[in-house]
């Protein structure tokens, strides 16, 4: 087994401590969705890679098909599956020995397959490499513990508490609340501390059952790569104490939306960051940084907002951003700048949800930063006061949002071409399949009122 060597300490201490049975081999799908093969552990140490059809990045959520084949027609090629052996960790929730890897899409002819999310996310570092510069990203994830909803057509309740009543909202910060749910938690805790995954802080947000995990900030992969295997450990949790953890954006009506926030900054080939100058002021990269935010956020908002679902988080006066301005300590604005010393000066996008796809979100979040540091973009003026009395800046849908990504061609180079044309193939695909379902509203004020 000289492939142990490779993997992360934490996945050799669990080996150490159980009998290898299996090994997951997964890779992500446009919406996250962890897709691949389970494959016994002997075979496993005897395979290099293995195969799947490139039309995992072709489903829609609903697990129907956006016609993105390309000119050779939908004959679903095989993709070659390079395993990633730095991400191997744990599956602790598993009966038997289980380790999962995250794996790489390359074509037959070895070259990166282009709609692969994180091979789009991979793309975007080499790009900010090639300039001398090393981004690095902090995610903070926020999500909601429910009851158990096994009928779609009933709306999502909060889950039951110890106390046996449900989960009260309006209690941000509230130790009590968090406490209501402490054997989940303390599961989610035990399972991250397994996988070898450093939790820098859990709290009580403003919704009814509703959490939010911060991440210690670090490369702009290995982060992405967390979240992704973080929604599936802290929805193993939440099972195992009957409830579910959601990561839609908006699950309860009249609560607040989940977001996937993202701290940047960028380090130069010194180890500076680049956002603060020798005397600990702020740079012009600092302001540029902000200033493609600004510029090309909107582009990408179906990125950060993929679903009909997405755009009810962006609800005035309800902890979420209807804007891109941009403010100091102002958790009003799209774009935050946290208080930090200089040497940790960073950026916060506070606009994706966490229904994101972390990989998509971060290479985008990244992409516009990109553009303005190497056009040398200028922000507007700082905001200042409660930038909800500002203009609404988000596009008003799905449909909207993906007009202005299919037009953003600068943006296209950055993300890659082939990533954008499936991607928008397959949105539109998922907007139209959403249009078929006729919603409670429309029965309860068009039935006989029309």
């Amino acid at each position: 087994m000289s492939w142990v060597d490779d993997i992360p300490e934490a996945a050799r201490l669990y080996l150490d401590q159980h009998r290898l049975d299996e090994v997951e081999c997964v890779i992500a799908d446009l919406p996250g969705i962890a897709r691949g093969k389970a494959v016994p552990a002997a075979k496993w140490e005897k395979q290099q890679f293995f195969h799947l059809p490139n039309s995992i990045f072709f489903q829609t959520i609903t697990g129907d098909w956006g016609e993105a084949a390309g000119p050779e027609g939908f004959v679903e090629p095989d993709m070659v599956l390079k395993p990633d052996l730095a991400t191997a960790t744990a599956a602790p929730w598993a009966a038997d020995g289980t380790l999962q890897v995250i794996h790489d899409a390359f074509d037959q002819k070895g070259r990166p397959v282009g709609c692969s999310p994180r091979n789009v996310l991979k793309r975007v570092v080499d790009l900010y490499k090639a300039e001398g510069w090393t981004p690095v990203v902090a995610p903070e994830m926020e999500f909601y513990l429910v009851g158990r909803n096994t009928d779609p057509a009933k709306a999502i309740e909060p889950m039951l508490g110890r106390t046996g009543r449900p989960a009260a909202a309006r209690q941000a910060y509230s130790m009590t609340a968090v406490d209501e749910y402490g054997p989940v938690i303390d599961d989610i805790y035990e399972y991250a501390e397994i996988q070898g995954f450093e939790i820098d802080g859990i709290t009580q947000e403003g919704g009814a059952g509703q959490l939010e995990i911060n991440l210690r900030h670090g490369d702009p992969v290995k982060l992405a790569d967390e979240v992704f295997f973080f929604k599936r450990l802290i929805r193993e949790a939440a099972l195992k104490h009957d409830c579910f953890a959601t990561f839609m954006a908006k699950p309860i009506e009249g609560e607040p939306g989940s977001a996937m926030h993202v701290h940047h900054s960028i380090i130069d080939a010194k180890g500076r960051n680049i956002f603060t100058g020798p005397q600990g002021g702020e740079t012009d990269a600092f302001f540029n940084f902000i200033g493609g935010l600004q510029e090309h956020m909107p582009s990408v908002i179906a990125m950060f907002a993929p679903y009909v679902n997405s755009f009810r988080r962006y609800v005035r006066d309800h902890a979420a951003p209807i804007n891109l301005e941009w403010g100091r300590d102002n958790r009003t604005t799209g774009i935050r700048v946290p208080i930090s010393p200089p040497q940790a000066r960073r950026v916060e996008n506070r606009l994706a949800g966490m229904d994101c796809n972390p990989y998509l979100c971060i290479a985008a979040s990244l992409a516009c930063g990109y553009l303005g540091l190497k056009n040398e973009i200028w922000p507007d003026k700082r905001y200042r006061g409660d930038a909800y009395e500002a203009e609404d800046e988000i596009p008003q849908g799905l449909y909207a949002a993906l007009d202005l990504f299919d037009h953003a061609k600068e943006l296209h180079e950055v993300l890659g071409p082939e990533f954008v044309r499936v991607y928008s193939i397959v949105k539109r695909a998922e907007y139209n399949e959403f249009l078929q379902v006729i919603s409670p509203w429309e029965r309860q004020h068009l039935l006989l009122n029309v």
